[in-house]
């Protein structure tokens, strides 16, 4: 072809019909070649399934499971036991598959085939709102799962294991996490009982031996000491005052015995006043105490016990008295004869007899006192070294108990959590689409394969006319004779056809309309056998404009 290249559409159609077979022919042989190796290639079926991740059935805020963590933590831990070697292997010897290739390829190579290419695992998520955040998030709430292969019951077949195993594995693994739970939770709480029970062994002991000495007990022994202390004020006051008592009646006595008798009776010589015996004083005093005692206290009480030994002493000593012989007068001798003794002074000897016994008494009452007070001193005395170290043992021994009690609590939710695993009440998988029997093959893409073929052979076409076109150096208009020729054309002689020529157009003509036919006719049967149904095909189309429109 000359220089002068084609500038309008005539010129590209005149193209066109000049060198059609050169682009038909190159388009009908890369599109039926397209087409056959679309219609020979393995067709490969997919089946999948999805799997709903559901929420517990019994509200959290009654029963809290143990098995914490979000769904996609849960998805991934699972999926890489399933997606592990021996699983895999376990499904591709159960149903044989790859046999063919198991005779070329090595194990390793047909689970990563299995594993990367023909099983498909895909999450679902959602918007939500986290609860513990309050803040919207998205999270997995179900997921697909697919295999794909070149027979379709098998397919389903793998597809339906693969889904059950999900949904096994999620129960074990929630059942196996709740007992292991427990089984931590009580192995625990028999630790903190074992040390909590040591404690408890050092504790009893401890109290045992300051039992009185103990922080309660500090306010009761400050009480006793200051009675004590108020109980020895008050003997050494009745002390004082028996003291000078005795003193006044001593000295009445030294002055009545040092006054000459009465002369009542002047033949006899009055006997100096006798005064009686201090025991038997003695003895109804404490008499007249061990009544007054008894009437507070019980026979047990230590003063009645001490006030009885003391009679029983005086009782024995007054009686060994009474039995000794009286004084014998020489022979010849007339005994004399005892002067009257004076009133009083019997009176008063009476009285120091009682005042001496009062004295002795509160004497012993403040030793008695002294050392009451001195016991306690000492109880009081230890209570701060005593309270360090009750302190001490008592808050270890709270310390294991609030312990203690924690793990009896989170015990017996763990107990009820596991029940609900068992029971199959809690976060679980459910099955909502099953594996499907595929009915059509999702591999070679058929439609994809024959519009790829058709655009190359057009492309193939239209570069060998190119090509052609630009080798050809022919003339065939005015214009080209012209530009070639550098002088202008005086006028052109058209195509004279004869009759042959004519018919042989014609024929031409019916034929290209035939081909058109036929490809009209041909390609609606293809789209409706091999890609979709022209039913479907014609509905898709109306709601697709009833939407636009």
């Amino acid at each position: 072809m000359p220089e002068t290249a084609a500038k309008d559409i005539g010129d590209i159609l005149a193209i066109v019909k000049r060198r059609k077979w050169s682009l038909v022919v190159p388009m009908i042989l890369v599109f039926a070649g397209s087409a056959a190796v679309a219609f020979t290639l393995t067709p490969v079926y997919q089946s999948a399934s999805t799997i709903l991740i559901e929420e517990q059935d019994i509200p959290r805020d009654f029963v809290i499971s143990t098995v914490t963590g979000f769904a996609e933590q849960r998805l991934q831990s699972i999926n890489q036991r399933i997606m592990s070697t021996t699983k895999l292997l376990e499904i591709i010897n159960r149903f044989n598959l790859y046999a063919e290739e198991r005779k070329k390829q090595t194990t390793e190579e047909i689970v990563t085939r299995m594993r990367e290419k023909d099983i498909k695992f895909q999450t679902i998520s959602a918007d939500i709102v986290d609860r513990r955040t309050g803040r919207a998030t998205r999270a997995t709430i179900a997921f697909s799962l697919s295999f794909r292969g070149e027979r379709p019951a098998l397919v389903q077949q793998v597809t339906n294991v693969l889904a059950s195993l999900y949904l096994e594995e999620n129960l074990k693994s929630r059942e196996q996490q709740a007992s292991s739970t427990s089984r931590f939770l009580e192995e625990e709480k028999k630790e903190v009982k074992a040390h909590l029970a040591r404690i408890e062994a050092r504790l009893t002991p401890f109290k045992t031996r300051h039992i009185n000495e103990l922080p309660e007990h500090l306010q009761v022994n400050l009480s006793a000491l200051d009675r004590c202390e108020r109980d020895i004020d008050r003997a050494r006051n009745d002390l004082r005052t028996a003291q000078e008592r005795e003193d006044y009646l001593r000295t009445q006595m030294e002055f009545l015995q040092s006054q000459p008798p009465a002369a009542s009776n002047p033949g006899l010589v009055p006997k100096p006043p006798q005064p009686p015996n201090p025991d038997e004083i003695l003895l109804r005093e404490l008499k007249a105490r061990l009544v007054q005692v008894k009437s507070k206290f019980t026979d047990k009480y230590p003063d009645v016990i001490k006030l009885k030994a003391e009679i029983a002493e005086l009782e024995a000593r007054v009686n060994s008295n009474n039995n000794e012989p009286e004084e014998e007068t020489p022979s010849g001798e007339t005994p004399k004869e005892e002067g009257p003794q004076h009133p009083y002074l019997i009176t008063l000897a009476s009285q120091l007899a009682g005042v001496r016994s009062e004295i002795e008494s509160l004497k012993r009452e403040i030793e008695e006192q002294h050392r009451k007070k001195e016991v306690y001193q000492r109880r009081v005395e230890a209570t701060p070294a005593v309270e360090e170290e009750y302190k001490a043992l008592l808050a270890e021994r709270n310390s294991m108990q609030a312990k203690f009690d924690d793990l009896t609590r989170k015990l017996l939710e763990a107990k009820v959590s596991q029940g609900l695993e068992k029971e199959q009440m809690g976060e679980r998988f459910t099955l909502i689409d099953p594996a499907r029997f595929p009915e059509r093959p999702v591999s070679p893409n058929i439609p994809a394969v024959l519009l790829i073929g058709l655009v190359l052979g057009i492309g193939v076409g239209s570069g060998t006319v190119a090509l052609k076109e630009f080798a050809d150096q022919s003339v065939r208009t005015a214009d080209e004779l012209a530009a070639v020729a550098q002088f202008p054309v005086l006028g052109g002689i058209p195509v004279i056809l004869t009759k042959k020529e004519r018919r042989r157009r014609r024929l031409k003509r019916w034929a290209a309309l035939g081909s058109t036919l036929l490809v009209l006719t041909a390609v609606p049967l293809i789209f409706h056998f091999f890609i979709m149904d022209l039913d479907i095909f014609w509905a898709k189309l109306i709601r697709i404009y009833n939407r636009m429109m």
